[in-house]
């Protein structure tokens, strides 16, 4: 056909041979008429076959072009590739930014573009097959050799594909296949078919389902989720009255929860399923309004009760706001309010899920705190409050300094200062002994020039000198616990003669001035006290004014050398284990502060470890005035109990569990043995200076070193002539009981060599006190030096000491106390002698009880007591009894000798009821006096006049308790008696004294016994809720591991390996969760008794690096107690350098450096 119709006539001319060749051009051969009709037919078909098969084909590519020699094509065909590439460089930016989901379904759409150049590149396809003809005319053919366009193929249809010619980078840069060309694929089972499931198996590379389901834990009650559900309250179930049935039915019927009318059918209701809440929310529509509001009953009466609260809280406080009471308890109730769900709750979906932001309670606390500082400028208590919130927001550095201006503004309140030290203390990024020890000295300064009345701004608070002495005692056992024993000893020193021995020329100056004049005799040398030949600071300012002292030669027989022990015994034990050894050798010999010897010419030189000697500017700050002569006995007293002497004194609360840090509190020591006469001599759980023992050893008072005890016996010299009367008496009783303690301990341990010669000491200088005109009708003295013949054995010449100090009070009327306390121990030692509790032991001891309760002379035994004496002998106790109640019964507070008569009179009686009448009647005195003496102490303690009077009845009431309990346990060893009794009475006690260690400890005992541990339990929950002392939180934990050690025995087989035929319940998690709870309370974070007892917990566990962290944890909070860390040298042996390291940077005392431990191995 011709290429333009005007001239397709001229190519049927026949003879046109040269004609023909010139007009050649204007005709085209590949293009036929009939071709036109057919090629449009086939774009229409392969357009319908493309809009129905477009997703599972890729676009194709260009094809190259057949005709380079056409420079216009070219420049087309350039600029047509150019747009291509554009379009393909689109594509691929679009398949990155989508996801894997998308990648699969963007290479299968249709692209737009190549549909719009569809019928070019189809123009184009022909014209290339026509002009090479070589490759054949058939479409077979062509696809054979090269790719077939879709629109092309007409009956190959099936051969069609197409050749992807650009390479893929990432089949060589990569591992595998990109994920998203990966066809996905569930399979099920992780068998394949075609393989022996015996012989053969397949191990598939993903992570099967179970071990998909293993990973997801199984929530536990305590997990968070689990807490808020059990926080949510409980909706109230209400049963609807219902008429009864007239007959019985044959099913029961099951009934919606709301009942309502039936649903209607209707359009978007075609099966009338939906109720008609899912009907209107399918129609678009929410409940009426009336519906949206209507509350539930008990949501809405809790609602309106809170907010009546909050309102009574607003009124009260407007109406009133300098009641500073009222404020902290509105701040306590926030904590009531933010837990409510609904009114005042965060969120409306927070009523369910209480996860409350424990940082919003915080903030609206700190809101009420500076809302009620703006009232009550100058309340101290509400700045504690608001300073102890921010420690919760503000950095270490910022509180600091809120500390100091509030100390600044209010340096008369020695609450406010024991807060402070205590915060400073227990810093450890800021933390050393130096910055503490300074700042005691700094705060006892100037409550001392505030008690002087040098502070004229500020004037003095009530109580300032007992709190004071408190936190004198509390720098004397951080100084004790951080190491520096001397320091701690010199303080001591330096204030027994402060106090007794200060010259009557400087009495009268202010605090300051006195301490200046106290300088020269601290650095004069002189001896000080425990030192051998101390006269005092008055005797030297005295022999000052005359011309000095006259210089005594010493005698050569004290000049006896120092006993040398060898320190490194064995030096193939390990290297923690030797410096362990070492460190507690010079802590116990090492305590005394060093000080050259004139009489061998000795020098401040020539002392080996300069930390021993202790200047004037250690201890010149924390000087103090004491005025009163009870605090100077009481500072007698602890100087004794801070060296080891069992004086009775237990230091204030407010520093008792900072200075705790040994577990004698739980050994019962031989009072199981004999209930009645022999206590353990308790610290308190405090212990004495030179001894830094492992936890768990016992604390028995076994003496110093020979220098020790000579330093021991020259405190007792010196300060026994300064009191007179009851006081001295108790001085000299004291000294006879810190020897009789040390035979108790040579019983215990079987060492009869040094029993021997300790008990001959000991009756030695009892007799020598005894001897003294003061002491001669001591009955103290008496009753304990015939105790100690008891002890060794002499019951007999026991028995006429007894009858001699009997024989002393004549025939006058037993009223003194002291005569009465030696009469019950005569009789308890009688009643403990035979088990069986019958004999002549029995005789005698109702015939002392008896001759207490009569008024005349008390003859010898004779035997049996007549039926008439005994009596006239219970009347008379009842008739006393009754006095004394009546009396205490009153509106006059009680003395002290009243008291203390009230006490032994009562103990007598008990003693007495149980030898005559029987335990029943000892359980109704009980009754009668606890009845009485609770409902006086509650009556007088609720009037702040009777304070005194309230805590005199209340220690009458305590002692009465311990005297019963004791009762009990003696006749429950005895014979058989139910525990019941016992259990009860201890448990009211508990509840009126949670403080009493001796109480806790009987009541563990007992407890022990018992399989059921739901009782002791609920009980401990009940006491820790409400008292705040740290007892009730130390003997939980005893308890708890009392009752493990009971399940390991038995599980253990010969102490080694553990069965477990016994399940364990969960005791390893409660003591865990006890501890924890335990030290975030206020007096358990700073105890380090309580942390190292859940230190050893945890080490006993196997937890070593759970263990670790617990000692960080510990040394946050206390990081002055060295015990901690020589506890952490034991438990993890391969931190001992990290730990020295520490020991040297806070400044504790380290008495062995590593590198004199070196030198002594390489001796």
């Amino acid at each position: 056909m011709a290429l333009f119709p005007a001239f397709a006539e001229v190519t049927e001319v026949p003879d046109g041979g040269s004609s023909r060749k010139e007009l050649d051009w204007l005709s085209n051969p590949s293009f036929c008429v009939g071709s036109i009709a057919s090629l449009s037919q086939q774009a229409e078909a392969a357009a319908a076959f493309v809009s129905e098969e477009s997703p599972l084909i890729r676009s194709p590519l260009k094809p190259e072009s057949s005709d380079e020699s056409d420079p216009s094509k070219k420049v087309k065909q350039t600029s047509r590739k150019k747009k291509k590439e554009k379009k393909k460089k689109r594509k691929h930016h679009k398949k990155t930014k989508r996801k894997h989901g998308l990648s699969s379904s963007s290479g299968s759409e249709p692209d737009t573009d190549s549909e719009k150049d569809r019928p070019l590149r189809s123009g184009r396809g022909s014209k290339k097959e026509s002009e090479k003809p070589s490759f054949g005319d058939s479409a077979a053919a062509d696809a054979g050799h090269r790719l077939v366009w879709l629109e092309d193929a007409q009956a190959l249809m099936g051969e069609a594909f197409r050749i992807d010619k650009k390479p893929d980078p990432a089949n060589w840069e990569y591992k595998s296949l990109y994920r998203g060309d990966i066809a996905r694929y569930k399979r099920k089972g992780d068998s394949c078919l075609g393989i022996n499931p015996k012989k053969q198996c397949i191990s598939w590379e993903g992570a099967s389902m179970e071990k998909r389901r293993s990973q997801k834990q199984v929530e536990r009650y305590f997990a968070r989720k689990s807490v808020g559900l059990l926080n949510t309250n409980g909706v109230a179930v209400v049963c609807k009255p219902e008429p009864p049935l007239a007959g019985p039915a044959s099913f029961i019927p099951v009934k919606d929860s709301e009942e309502g009318p039936s649903p209607v059918t209707a359009w978007l209701n075609p099966l009338g399923i939906y109720d008609q809440s899912t009907t209107q929310w399918l129609q678009g529509q929410g409940p009426p309004e009336q519906e949206a509001k209507q509350p539930h009953s008990q949501t809405d009466g809790e609602h309106a009760a809170l907010k009546a609260k909050v309102e009574e809280f607003n009124r009260r406080i407007r109406e009133n706001p300098r009641d500073t009471q009222l404020w902290m308890a509105f701040v306590a109730f926030q904590d009531e309010v933010i837990k409510s769900p609904g009114l005042y709750a965060i969120e409306e979906g927070e009523q369910e899920k209480r996860r409350w932001s424990l940082k919003l309670i915080l903030e609206k606390k700190l809101a009420i705190l500076e809302r009620a500082i703006e009232s009550n400028q100058g309340c101290v208590e509400l700045k504690l409050a608001r300073l102890q919130l921010c420690a919760e927001f503000w950095e270490p550095p910022a509180l600091l300094k809120e500390w100091q201006k509030l100390v600044f503004l209010h340096p008369n309140n020695t609450a406010l200062w024991q807060k402070y030290l205590l915060f400073c203390q227990s810093q450890f990024s800021t933390f050393s002994v130096s910055k503490i020890h300074s700042l005691y000295g700094k705060c006892l300064s100037t409550l001392s020039a505030v008690n002087d009345g040098s502070i004229l701004s500020h004037p003095v608070l009530p109580g300032t000198e007992e709190a004071v002495f408190a936190l004198f005692l509390q720098q004397c056992h951080f100084l004790r616990q951080a190491g520096h024993s001397e320091k701690a000893v010199s303080l001591f020193q330096a204030m027994v003669d402060f106090t007794f021995f200060k010259p009557d020329s400087v009495r009268g100056l202010p605090t300051k001035a006195q301490v200046e004049f106290f300088e020269p005799f601290w650095d004069s040398g002189e001896p000080r006290a425990g030192e051998k030949g101390a006269r005092g600071w008055r005797a030297w300012m005295h022999q000052q004014e005359r011309g000095g002292w006259v210089v005594v030669t010493p005698d050569e027989d004290d000049d006896e050398p120092e006993e040398d022990d060898q320190e490194l015994r064995d030096k193939t034990l390990p290297r923690w284990q030797i410096w362990l050894a070492a460190e507690c050798a010079r802590d116990q010999r090492h305590w005394r502060p060093w000080r050259p010897d004139k009489t061998k010419k000795q020098t401040e030189d020539d002392c080996e470890d300069p930390e021993r000697q202790v200047l004037f500017d250690d201890i010149g700050q924390s000087l103090i005035r004491l005025s009163s002569q009870d605090l100077q006995f009481q500072l007698v007293e602890a100087f004794l109990q801070f060296l080891g002497v069992p004086a009775g004194f237990v230091p204030p609360d407010s520093c008792l569990y900072l200075a705790m840090d040994e577990s004698s509190i739980f050994d019962p020591g031989l009072s199981d043995e004999k209930p009645l006469t022999l206590s353990s001599p308790s610290f308190s759980g405090v212990s004495f200076v030179g001894r830094m023992d492992r936890l768990g050893c016992p604390l028995w008072t076994r003496g110093h070193n020979r220098e020790g005890e000579e330093f021991v016996r020259n405190v007792f010299h010196l300060v026994t002539p300064l009191f007179s009367g009851r006081e001295r008496s108790r001085l000299c009783v004291t000294w006879l009981r810190y020897e009789i303690a040390k035979v108790v301990w040579c019983l215990h341990t079987k060492n009869k060599k040094r029993l021997k010669s300790q008990g001959k000491n000991c009756k030695k200088l009892a007799k020598n006190l005894l001897k003294e005109p003061g002491n001669r009708s001591a009955f103290h003295l008496w009753q304990e030096y015939a105790h100690l013949e008891w002890l060794l054995g002499n019951t007999e010449d026991a028995r006429k000491v007894f009858d001699t100090a009997l024989s002393m009070a004549g025939s006058k009327e037993p009223r003194d106390p002291e005569l009465w306390e030696l009469g019950l121990l005569y009789a308890e030692l009688e009643v403990e002698l035979l088990p069986a509790g019958r004999g002549p032991t029995m005789a005698r001891a109702v015939h002392v009880l008896t001759w207490l309760a009569e008024s005349g002379p008390c003859g010898p035994y004779s035997g049996q007591v007549s039926a008439v004496h005994i009596l006239k002998a219970r009347k008379a106790y009842e008739h006393a009894l009754r006095d004394f109640l009546g009396e205490h019964g009153g509106s006059d507070p009680a003395p002290t000798d009243s008291s203390h008569h009230l006490v032994t009179l009562i103990k007598c009686f008990m003693l007495f009821q149980y030898l005559t009448i029987g335990i029943d009647a000892v359980v109704r005195v009980y009754e009668q006096v606890f009845v009485k003496l609770s409902s006086s102490a509650l009556a007088e303690g609720s009037g702040q006049e009777n304070g005194a009077s309230s805590q005199s009845l209340a220690g009458v009431l305590e002692a009465v308790v311990l005297m019963h309990t004791s009762l009990l346990r003696f006749h429950m060893k005895i014979s058989t008696y139910p525990l019941s009794p016992l259990r009860e009475a201890l448990s009211e006690a508990l509840k009126l004294y949670p403080g009493n260690q001796a109480l806790w400890r009987a009541f563990v005992q007992v407890q022990s016994k018992s399989h059921s541990a739901s009782r002791i339990r609920r009980f401990f929950d009940t006491i820790t809720r409400s008292a705040k002392p740290l007892e009730p939180w130390l003997f939980a934990v005893e308890a708890e591991k009392m009752r493990k050690r009971l399940i390991e025995s038995v599980q253990r087989v010969d102490g080694q390996e553990v069965h477990t035929t016994i399940p364990e319940t969960g005791l390893t998690h409660r003591i865990r969760a006890l501890f924890e709870h335990a030290v975030q309370t206020e007096h358990g974070s700073q105890c380090p008794l309580l942390w190292r007892m859940y230190l050893n917990f945890l080490v006993s566990l196997g937890n070593k690096e759970r263990s670790k962290g617990v000692f960080y944890k510990a040394l946050q909070s206390c990081p002055w107690a060295k015990v901690l860390y020589m506890d952490a040298v034991e438990y993890f042996p391969d931190e001992l350098q990290e730990v020295l390291d520490l020991l040297t940077e806070k400044e504790l005392r380290v008495r062995l450096p590593p590198e004199e431990l070196e030198l002594l191995l390489e001796d």
